[in-house]
C-alpha cells in the first residue's frame, strides 16, 4: 500500500515479523480477531486518515481556531473528519467488546493510532486526548462516574482534556493553586487558572471533560496534597442529557507555532463560584491517578513525533528520488545531464539518517504497545510482571527520544529539499513546526530524563534495569550464536555500549548514594540519550537479524531487507558510537552548568 503517511510494508514487518502480534491471537482476549481483523482495523484507520484527516491538515495549519468571545470557531472539515472517526468505532479501538470497543492489542491499536497521527496531529489530539481522559476514568472513577461519562466519551459525543498547568506553576506541579472545596452534596466547588490546556473549549463535540488536578482546603502543600477532579463544561444528567453550563470559562486561545488546528487555551474555573467538580478516587491522590492519563500521552506524544517524522523523511525521499540538481563529483563537462538528489552521497546519508531515526523510533513504540499487551494478557505471571517494569523504564525513553530525534529526522528532510523545504508550498516545513511541540508535550526533556534516572532507574533495587540490559543482552547472544555472520560487528558494538552503559550507570548510583542528588541528576538528559541510543541500536539489531533471516518473495523484498540492514549498518556505525562519548562524560561528572553562577551567563 503506498502511502504518504508510513511504509505500509514497514509496518507489516514490525507487526508481524519483529513483534510476532499475530500471535496475540492465541491469548483468550483476542480470540475472536486474526490477522484479517487486524489488518481490517489498520486499513480503516489508514483510509480514515487519508480521506478525512490529510486532506484539511494545510487548511487547519493556515486557519487555526477563532474566539469571538462567546464560542469558539473551527474550519468545518475538522467536526466532518472527527464525526468520521468516532463512527468507524477507532476512537475504541482498545476497549471491551461490552462497552462497544473493537477490543483491539494495543499494539494493534496503537498502530492506528499513529497512522491518524500522521495525517493529520492537530484535528487528532482531540479524540487522542478523549481515549486517555476514558481510560483514566474506567481505571480510578467510581462506577457511577464511569457509567455517567464515559459512554459518551467512547463515542465520541462528549470529548476530554487534561488540566494540569497552571500560570505560575509550569511544569512544577507542586506549586499548583486551583482549589478545590467540598459541598454538602460530595461534589467540590473548583476555582482556579489553567493554561496551556489542549482542546480545553470548542464546538466539537456535545461536551468536554476536564480532568483537572486541584487541592482541597486541608491539602498539604506539594505533590501530595493534589487531587483529581472531573470537571463538565455542561453537567451531565443521570440519563445523559445534559444540564446546565457549568462555570469553566475560555479566557483566550493561545497561538502555536504548530498543532495550530488543535485549540490551546486558557481557562478559568469558578469565577462565579459555581464550578463544579467531582472527586476521582481518593483525596491526594491526583497526581497517581493522572499519571495514568499523562503515562498513556506519554507514549502517545512518542508515537506522533515518530510520524511527523516519518511524513516528512517519505516527502523528501520522493522529492530526493524526482529531483534533479548537480552532477556527480569530478564531473566538468556542463552538458552532461543533472543528477537525481538520490544519487548524491550526502544526500543518502541524510535519508539513511532519518530511515534510522523514524524506523527505529516506530519499532520503540509499538515494541512498548507490545508490552502493555503482555502486561494485561500475558498467561505468565512472570512474564507480566517483566513487562510492566519494561514498560515503566521505557516510558520516558519511548516519549522523549523520538520527540528530539524524529524532530531532527524533519531537520533533515527540509535540507533535502532545500529552498523549497522552507516554503509553505511543500508539507515539510509544517512537519518540523507541528514536531517541534513534542520536546515539550506531556513533560519536557529534562523532566523525562529525571524520571528514567532519578526513579526508573534506581526502583526495585535497579530490577527494571537489570531486566532490560539482560534482555538486550540476549539479542547479542542469539546473534553471535545462531545469527548471520555479517552482523557480527553490529552485535559487538551493541554489547560494548551496553558494558559502558552497566558502568555508567554504576558510577552514577554511587553519585547518588551520596545523597547529593542535585549533581547525581544534573546530566540526566545526556544519560536519557544514551539509554535511548542504546535501546534504539537494540531493535535496529533485532530489525537487522530478522531481515537477514527473512526470504524475499520479490525483488521489491529484497530491496526492502537490504535497507533494513543498511538502515542498521548507519546506526551502529555513526549513531552508537556517541554513547561512549556520553559515558565517558557521565562518569566524569561534567559539572560545568552546575557550576556557573547565573550571573555569568
Amino acid at each position: 500500500m503506498n502511502s504518504p503517511i508510513v511504509n505500509r510494508r514497514d509496518l507489516d514487518f514490525l507487526l508481524y515479523e519483529l513483534l510476532d502480534t499475530e500471535r496475540l491471537t492465541e491469548r483468550e482476549r483476542y480470540a475472536e480477531h486474526s490477522r484479517e481483523t487486524f489488518d481490517a482495523a489498520i486499513e480503516t484507520a489508514h483510509r480514515v486518515a487519508v480521506d478525512y484527516l490529510q486532506p484539511h491538515n494545510r487548511k487547519a495549519d493556515l486557519n487555526e481556531p477563532t474566539f469571538d468571545g462567546d464560542k469558539v470557531s473551527t474550519i468545518p472539515e475538522v467536526k466532518e473528519a472527527l464525526d468520521v472517526y468516532c463512527d468507524t468505532g477507532l476512537l475504541a479501538a482498545g476497549q471491551d467488546f461490552e462497552r462497544g470497543g473493537m477490543q483491539l492489542p494495543a499494539t494493534v491499536a496503537q498502530t492506528c493510532t499513529a497512522i491518524t497521527k500522521g495525517a493529520n496531529v492537530g484535528t487528532f489530539a482531540y479524540v487522542g486526548l478523549t481515549v486517555a481522559a476514558t481510560n483514566l476514568i474506567l481505571a480510578h472513577g467510581s462506577d457511577e462516574q464511569i457509567q455517567r461519562y464515559t459512554p459518551y466519551m467512547l463515542s465520541g459525543r462528549f470529548f476530554g482534556t487534561m488540566c494540569l498547568t497552571e500560570p505560575q506553576a509550569g511544569s512544577s506541579l507542586g506549586d499548583l493553586r486551583t482549589r478545590a472545596v467540598p459541598q454538602d452534596d460530595g461534589s467540590y466547588r473548583i476555582r482556579g487558572n489553567k493554561v496551556f490546556i489542549s482542546g480545553g473549549d470548542h464546538e466539537l463535540a456535545e461536551n468536554i471533560v476536564h480532568m483537572v488536578l486541584a487541592r482541597t482546603p486541608d491539602a498539604p502543600a506539594g505533590v501530595r496534597g493534589i487531587s483529581l477532579f472531573i470537571v463538565p463544561k455542561y453537567l451531565v444528567n443521570d440519563d445523559g442529557s445534559l444540564g446546565p453550563r457549568n462555570d469553566v470559562k475560555l479566557a483566550g486561545l493561545i497561538h502555536k507555532m504548530g498543532y495550530r488546528g488543535t485549540t490551546s487555551t486558557m481557562l478559568n474555573f469558578g469565577e462565579n463560584d459555581e464550578c463544579t467538580g467531582y472527586l476521582v478516587g481518593q483525596p491526594g491522590d491526583g497526581l497517581k491517578c493522572m499519571f495514568h492519563m499523562m503515562n498513556e500521552a506519554r507514549i502517545g506524544v512518542g508515537l506522533g513525533a515518530v510520524m511527523l517524522g516519518y511524513g516528512g523523511y517519505l516527502h523528501s525521499l520522493a522529492y530526493a528520488r524526482e529531483r534533479r540538481q548537480g552532477r556527480a563529483p569530478g564531473e566538468k563537462d556542463p552538458a552532461t545531464p543533472q543528477r537525481l538528489l538520490v544519487e548524491h552521497a550526502d544526500v543518502r546519508r541524510m535519508l539513511l539518517a532519518q530511515k534510522s531515526y523514524v524506523e527505529g523510533g516506530l519499532a520503540l513504540g509499538l515494541y512498548g504497545a507490545r508490552l502493555v499487551d503482555d502486561e494485561r494478557t500475558h498467561p505468565d505471571a512472570a512474564a507480566r510482571a517483566n513487562a510492566t517494569r519494561q514498560l515503566a523504564l521505557l516510558t520516558p525513553v519511548i516519549k522523549s527520544w523520538p520527540s528530539d530525534y524524529c524532530l531532527r529526522a524533519n531537520d533533515l528532510a527540509i535540507q533535502i529539499l532545500g529552498g523549497y523545504g522552507y516554503t509553505r508550498e511543500y508539507p515539510v516545513e509544517q512537519y518540523f513546526r507541528d514536531n517541534r511541540l513534542n520536546p515539550i508535550h506531556e513533560g519536557t526533556h529534562g523532566i523525562q530524563a529525571q524520571d528514567l534516572l532519578g526513579r526508573k532507574v534506581r526502583q526495585e533495587g535497579g530490577t527494571a534495569f537489570d531486566t532490560m540490559v539482560a534482555t538486550m543482552r540476549a539479542t547479542v547472544d542469539e546473534v553471535n550464536h545462531d545469527g548471520p555472520g555479517s552482523l557480527a560487528g553490529e552485535a559487538e558494538a551493541l554489547a560494548r555500549a551496553l558494558e559502558a552503559l552497566e558502568e555508567t550507570t554504576r558510577a552514577l548510583r554511587a553519585v547518588g548514594e551520596t545523597g547529593d542528588t542535585e549533581r547525581y541528576l544534573a546530566n540526566a538528559s545526556d544519560y536519557l540519550d544514551m539509554f535511548g541510543h542504546i535501546v534504539i541500536a537494540w531493535l535496529w539489531l533485532r530489525q537487522a537479524a530478522t531481515a537477514a533471516a527473512a526470504q524475499p518473495a520479490s525483488d521489491d523484498d529484497r530491496a526492502f531487507y537490504q535497507g533494513k540492514l543498511a538502515a542498521c549498518r548507519y546506526f551502529m556505525n555513526v549513531e552508537l558510537p556517541k554513547i561512549h562519548h556520553l559515558a565517558a562524560l557521565l562518569r566524569r561528572g561534567e559539572d560545568t552548568p552546575l557550576n556557573t553562577d547565573p550571573d555569568w551567563l
